[in-house]
């Protein structure tokens, strides 16, 4: 069992992807209403080693070893990927040793403003960085930053990402009804994106509870009508999560363990990952999966979202 490896999982975007996490849960220089993974733990924009690089390379040797059949690396997991000041060495590293193999770095943007996190990226085959809203007020509802980010900078680090930059750029935008959905802000959004003028832009919705309640996700349709007002021939709207079972990595014990746990009790995703050893991002692949298939069920409550087994 990897420490700071996990999958490789089905991703949305990337096709079977090997996931990098270089920052502890749940280190973040965001704290958005959202995130699946939960409530940002040490809000920040101080990068530091906060994985060890010697560590991480050591445990990318072994994996590679067997020759996996996979699609990407990316750097991802329980926090923001570039607070680690060693993400660009881990990035030579693989681009280095393995060049046939694509590498991906899924980050919310905050710190492309500044030139030297940009530098250490460029090697990256795609970069997906997120921006939500181009507008104060709803910056601050949604992704609730750190209070030394500043939203015009953090904006203007992605146009010079763009200008700097030769791989892919998808930037994802969340919607939440009542959040950034207004008039106002999404002409804000399309002006902002306008300049910042990524290869793709990707609209997507709550799909697993958050860490507010009554958060209201978008229907399809009013995502269509968003990617209608930008207007954009590269927009679109991210498909829901490939069937796992359909997936040649995909682990028949991981779903009984998790499903004999929690038929014993209810369990948050942290007791799980706690109990089964197994990184938070792959546990919630298969919850995914398993709340689709009508296996499971979830309630939140006041210490995080609970899952059960369900009853036949």
């Amino acid at each position: 069992m990897y420490k700071h490896l996990f999958g490789p999982v089905p991703s949305r975007r990337l096709g079977m992807s090997l996931g990098i996490d270089l920052i502890p849960k749940k280190v973040c220089s965001l704290d958005c209403v959202y995130c699946e993974v939960g409530e940002t733990t040490k809000l920040t924009t101080e990068r530091m080693e906060y994985v060890k690089y010697e560590k991480v390379v050591e445990e990318i040797s072994h994996f590679m070893s067997s020759n996996p059949k996979i699609d990407y690396i990316t750097f991802s997991g329980s926090g923001e990927p570039t607070l680690n000041m060693r993400i660009g060495d881990v990035l030579n590293f693989i681009k280095d040793n393995y060049p046939d193999v694509k590498t991906a770095v899924l980050t919310n943007g905050t710190l492309l403003s500044q030139k030297h996190v940009r530098d250490e990226l460029l090697r990256a085959d795609v970069i997906l960085p997120s921006l939500d809203a181009a507008g104060e007020e709803a910056f601050k509802k949604i992704n609730r930053p750190h209070p030394d980010i500043s939203l015009q900078e953090y904006i203007q680090g992605l146009i010079e990402l763009r200008k700097e930059y030769k791989g892919e750029i998808w930037l994802e935008v969340l919607f939440l009804k009542g959040y950034n959905d207004s008039v106002e802000e999404l002409t804000r959004l399309k002006e902002a994106i306008t300049k910042i003028n990524p290869d793709r832009i990707q609209l997507n919705t709550l799909d697993r509870p958050g860490i507010l309640k009554d958060l209201a996700p978008m229907t399809n349709t009013e995502l269509q009508s968003i990617a209608d007002f930008l207007g954009s021939l590269n927009t679109e709207i991210i498909a829901s999560q490939m069937e796992r079972t359909a997936i040649e990595s995909y682990n028949g014990d991981i779903e009984s363990a998790i499903l004999e746990t929690i038929a014993r009790r209810p369990c948050t995703l942290d007791d799980l990952h706690k109990l089964l050893g197994i990184h938070v991002n792959e546990i919630n692949k298969y919850l995914g999966t398993l709340e689709r298939n009508g296996k499971i069920a979830c309630q939140k409550l006041e210490r995080g979202v609970f899952y059960r087994k369900k009853t036949d």
